[in-house]
């Protein structure tokens, strides 16, 4: 019995190790994965936005969010003040990727500074942009793109004390540009990315099941820290504290904010309880969020009752409405308010707060309503969508359940995936209720 167990352990971690990378392996993959952007997808996104200069500048510790997103795999900060610079000749198809610092920016950017020939950095750079006389220069700042915002005071100021007159009005925010590279994956990624979201619903899966809650005693706390583990456990993050929270037929439906902050602290599950979860996790610099779905089973019971399963269903009604609706070049609020208009028309009661998804997971793009902007959401809801872009399909219809005398919230959120060929889910969507415990077939439940 030992050998077996010993066996299943085995295969167990030859599984977990082709899934998930080891720590030298996955800076190998995110190194590979950045020179591709750098080589392939900046030339783009710099002919689309005009900007033919693009500088950012960090000091340690207090890294620009896009530059985050660039540093070399086995960089974790910033070091020093770290200024780059790429520098696009469109007419030659060329890019520059240059480190105004004193040693190479990993493999990709290339060194640019002998302090030993030009002490002051700030002059160093000068000189950078005086050789290449570019026509537009893009600096990190936005008034409404948090994450195209990275670019401090201090720094600016001495950006522009430093910058010959002549330059001064080439300045402009690099916000589309920051947003594009934030928001834009390639190829590559999005075969890591169906993994990622893959690993998302295993761990889910598992957590709203007999191996993780005993109704009566497992609390709504104890699964949400039990996800945690499993994350620490696989060698992977969450970028969020994970919530779980309960709707049954002796509760009152909550506003939104019960499910993040309102919500009690340890609620025992029960046998009829409908669970909702939300739950994402980090890997290879990407980002998951996902929302899903469980009831726990009564004695003799071998499904959800219909009348949720039904509720369930007008869910995924709403998605469907709202995933038809994402055309190239329409904004976030026109699609928005689409969607809402369509499925009212059909007699649902929806709410949509969908938001982009990958290098961060409340990331930088088209915002597509917030869950107390149903009206539409200025600036941020009226950028326009772009392909090879990813969502977090986040929304919820509030069903009216006669059994239970309330209304109740089916909350979904899934990855999704925007590109030339229309808008898929990442790697699939809930579409039934998970049963706590699953049916056994040869026994019933």
């Amino acid at each position: 019995m030992r050998k077996v167990c010993f066996i299943v352990f085995l295969i167990t971690l030859q599984i977990n190790a082709q899934r998930i990378l080891p720590e030298r392996e996955r800076a190998r993959v995110v190194d590979e994965i950045l020179a591709d952007r750098f080589n392939n997808l900046l030339p783009q996104l710099m002919d689309r936005t005009g900007i033919d200069m693009w500088i950012l500048i960090s000091r340690e510790y207090n890294e620009d969010p896009v530059l985050r997103t660039m540093l070399p795999a086995t960089w974790l900060n910033a070091r020093r003040r770290t200024i780059i610079l790429f520098y696009r000749d469109k007419a030659r198809n060329t890019i520059e990727k240059l480190a105004v610092a004193r040693y190479n920016f990993g493999e990709n950017i290339i060194s640019a500074w002998n302090k030993e020939k030009e002490p002051n950095q700030w002059k160093r750079l000068m000189q950078l942009i005086e050789e290449r006389n570019p026509n537009k220069i893009g600096l990190n700042y936005s008034k409404h793109f948090n994450i195209a915002d990275g670019l401090d005071k201090t720094d600016y100021d001495e950006f522009m004390s430093y910058l010959p007159k002549k330059f001064e009005k080439r300045v402009t925010s690099a916000q589309p540009l920051a947003t594009g590279w934030i928001e834009t994956r390639t190829e590559r990624e999005m075969v890591i990315f169906n993994q990622l979201v893959d690993i998302t619903h295993d761990i889910i899966a598992e957590a709203f099941s007999e191996k993780v809650i005993t109704p009566g005693i497992t609390t709504t706390t104890d699964v949400e820290w039990w996800m945690r583990d499993k994350v620490t456990q696989l060698g992977l993050e969450t970028w969020f504290h994970p919530s779980v929270d309960v709707q049954r037929t002796s509760e009152e439906l909550e506003g939104h904010l019960y499910s993040f902050s309102d919500r009690p602290g340890k609620m025992v599950i029960l046998p009829g309880d409908l669970l909702h979860c939300d739950f994402g996790i980090t890997y290879l610099r990407l980002n998951t969020d996902c929302q899903e779905l469980a009831y726990v089973l009564k004695p003799e019971e071998k499904a959800p009752p219909k009348f949720l399963s039904d509720a369930f269903a007008e869910g995924n009604r709403v998605q469907d409405i709202f995933t038809n609706n994402f055309v190239e070049g329409a904004t976030g609020n026109q699609i928005l308010l689409k969607s809402l208009e369509e499925a009212k028309a059909e007699g649902l009661r929806p709410s949509i707060y969908t938001h982009p998804l990958g290098s961060y997971g409340h990331s930088s793009g088209t915002t597509l309503g917030m869950w107390d902007a149903q009206g539409g959401v200025p600036v941020n809801g009226d950028y326009p969508l772009h392909i090879n872009t990813v969502y977090a399909i986040e929304l919820n219809t509030t069903v009216n359940i006669p059994e239970w005398k309330r209304d109740i919230r089916i909350m979904f959120e899934e990855a999704g995936f925007f590109g030339k060929d229309g808008f898929r889910y990442v790697n699939g969507r809930q579409t039934k209720l998970l049963t706590i415990p699953r049916v056994k077939d040869h026994q019933g439940n």
